[in-house]
């Protein structure tokens, strides 16, 4: 009885307190910078390089964690199929993100990524079924697709049929979408296939099998030179490999234990502002009307789509 006391003790979130709620919205504003880090490394490096680089240094991340945590480091041969599949996923979202972010530009990568929480919740409706579409989350994803839309058409309307150097191609978006919805794939299988495998050591060996990829086909389709890796550059891929890749996992990894997924994802809505916020500031991009109104419909989308009572 004791035991189970101590069980249902734990199971039952805790409130979220101010120390929470700031690693929450540092986990969010880290998550949010990731476009504008990829952009400064994309300027002197290949894009499939870069992601390459990029889970090397998660792969070194993840396996202190999995040291610190005592989590298992060696697969069982059951384990190995969900790992490999985990891993081609990541090689084909971070691929088409890299591919996405040096066809447009961060300020668009940060709204555009972001609606994977739509297709989380479309995939979990109409297949897994372990979601379902409500009144407020449907006017949440209405919302949030107008304001994409109002994105997407407002540039096509000013630059007209013609890409200008420096401004987002409708190509580049579209490719942008496509790795939202391939995200939210692998949101919804590496959910499933936790349950098998510790998180620590899949995120551990998926890491391992999207740099087997990365480097394979960097080394057959782009020239990388040493003299490319430029201060800017390796600045870049600490933050993507460290930052984001370790840290936030680490971080969110530690808000679980105390709070509900429920109670994180609420504070999701920060990161297309902090995208935008970051592009703005640190790459000079411009702040339009179009912009300002999809960045504020994402926000709220995102909301609508998390709210629980």
């Amino acid at each position: 009885r004791l035991a189970r006391q101590r069980m249902s003790k734990h199971a039952t979130p805790a409130p979220m307190g101010m120390a929470s709620i700031v690693i929450t919205l540092v986990t969010c504003a880290l998550w949010g910078g990731n476009p504008t880090a990829a952009s400064f490394t994309l300027q002197t490096l290949p894009p499939i390089a870069i992601a390459g680089i990029r889970f090397a240094l998660a792969t070194i991340v993840m396996f202190v964690w999995c040291r610190i945590t005592r989590e298992r480091i060696w697969l069982t041969r059951q384990q190995i199929v969900p790992v490999v599949i985990a891993g081609v996923l990541l090689f084909v979202q971070i691929g088409t993100f890299n591919l996405g972010v040096w066809l447009s530009n961060a300020s668009h990568t940060s709204m555009l990524l972001n609606t994977f929480i739509f297709w989380v919740l479309l995939l979990e409706h109409c297949i897994t079924r372990a979601d379902r579409v409500t009144g407020p989350k449907l006017a949440g994803m209405f919302i949030a697709a107008a304001g994409v839309a109002v994105l997407l058409v407002g540039r096509t309307a000013s630059t007209g049929d013609t890409e200008t150097a420096g401004e987002p191609s409708l190509f580049g978006d579209l490719i942008l979408l496509f790795s939202a919805v391939v995200l939210a794939l692998k949101f919804i299988y590496v959910k499933h296939a936790v349950k098998k495998i510790q998180p620590g050591t899949l995120i551990l060996w998926h890491d391992v099998v999207g740099v087997v990829l990365f480097a394979a086909v960097s080394m057959s389709c782009e020239q990388v030179a040493w003299s490319d890796f430029t201060p800017t550059a390796w600045l870049g891929l600490l933050y993507q490999g460290v930052l984001v890749a370790g840290l936030c996992f680490a971080l969110q990894a530690m808000l679980l234990r105390k709070h509900s997924a429920t109670q994180i994802a609420i504070f999701s809505f920060t990161t297309p502002l902090f995208g935008v916020t970051a592009a703005i500031l640190l790459l000079n991009e411009p702040a339009t009307w179009q912009l300002g109104v999809a960045a504020v419909s994402v926000a709220v989308g995102i909301t609508l789509v998390n709210w629980k009572r």
